[in-house]
């Protein structure tokens, strides 16, 4: 067992298990990406504990001292008393202090290797935003840009199926990043956990290869992306994905299913859309959700809103857009999403060895 129980951020790789012990609303907002959760404090008992340190620091320390060795004892026999005496875990809690030190005391009297994060979870967000500020200008990426419902995740998946490098920020953030963009039953993480997900993705990456990432504004639902993150993305040269519009309303329709299952909620999220077009112009389209006339309300909506707004952001962030090489989708099928990964790929060779910020076109 080493000397010091206290461990730097860069040694996470070095422990059998990395424990959270903070309450689980806390671990629930965020927490260091495969941590497991044994809180020494309740939601409950935490405030409990916070109230009573505002009366008396010294009440609150017995009572909180009597709370958190209960809940210690009742981690240990319940799931460590199988663990060997080598077991090498490491405890945080929010800033390091008293929480998991209490916990990390406990088991080195035992004879456990365990240490404590030095600086705790605090410490752990400082080194996130401290990666996500550096690391994305230490990759080449290759932005997929195309109109909304042109099948741009889809074409990610099969490229990343492909074996390349794909960052999905739609997938971490839990949201399709339109209006219309949340995902039934996938509430979007927090900041906080976008983040850590995030950095802990950007780490799988070899800075030596391109990493393919779909086109975004600088929010994602609710969800913001790293400014040095959507910098690099701009900065870097991009694919061009056209669809024709009859793919793209059928491939919107089973995207969006849900709507279609539950219109009054359609109707919801239409209301964002109240200031920004006429009232006629919003009748117009609760008409057709009321007629369940899609295919007109679903390519009225990307003429009108969708299309003008992504053209005028992606000229401007892509200034070579206009000259990108073009990948078109013909049709559905997974083989067509297919051919065009291979497409897209096969400029792999061209991007590297220009070494630069452009793709020649392809021929």
């Amino acid at each position: 067992m080493r000397s010091t129980e206290l461990a730097s951020i860069e040694a996470l790789h070095e422990f059998d298990v990395i424990i959270d012990v903070r309450t689980s609303l806390e671990f629930a907002e965020d927490h260091i990406p495969g941590a497991v959760n044994f809180p020494v404090l309740s939601n409950e008992e935490r405030v409990r504990v916070g109230t009573l340190h505002k009366q008396s620091a010294f009440e609150a320390k017995k009572v909180g001292a009597a709370l958190i060795a209960r809940n210690i004892a009742s981690h240990i026999e319940q799931s460590w008393l199988d663990k060997p005496r080598n077991w090498h875990p490491l405890i945080y809690c929010w800033r390091g202090g008293q929480r998991s030190g209490a916990m990390t005391h406990i088991l080195r009297s035992i004879g456990f290797a365990a240490e404590r994060l030095e600086g705790g979870y605090k410490n752990y967000r400082h080194h996130v935003l401290e990666q996500l500020a550096a690391l994305p200008a230490t990759f080449s990426f290759v932005v997929l840009c195309g109109l909304t419902g042109s099948g741009k995740s889809r074409l990610l998946f099969e490229i990343q199926q492909a074996g390349a490098q794909v960052l999905d920020l739609e997938e971490i953030a839990k949201h399709r990043g339109s209006v219309l963009g949340d995902m039934p039953d996938r509430p979007q993480p927090s900041q906080k956990s976008f983040d850590s997900q995030l950095l802990a993705r950007l780490k799988t990456f070899n800075p030596a290869l391109p990493v393919y990432v779909e086109s975004e504004s600088k929010k994602i639902g609710t969800i913001r992306v790293p400014d040095a993150l959507i910098n690099a993305m701009w900065a870097s040269p991009c694919l061009r994905l056209e669809t024709p519009i009859a793919l793209r309303v059928a491939l919107l329709r089973k995207d969006y299913l849900h709507f279609l299952h539950d219109p009054a909620l359609l109707q919801q999220q239409l209301e964002r859309l109240h200031g920004l077009y006429s009232n006629e112009q919003l009748t117009r389209w609760r008409e057709l959700c009321e007629a369940k006339r899609w295919d007109e309300f679903v390519a009225e909506l990307l003429t009108l809103h969708y299309d003008p707004a992504y053209t005028k952001s992606i000229y401007s962030h892509y200034p070579d857009y206009e000259q990108a090489p073009q990948l078109c989708l013909n049709s559905l099928d997974n083989q067509d999403f297919h051919r065009l990964a291979t497409e897209a790929l096969a400029l792999h060779a061209d991007f590297v060895n220009n070494g630069s910020n452009a793709i020649k076109k392809a021929v």
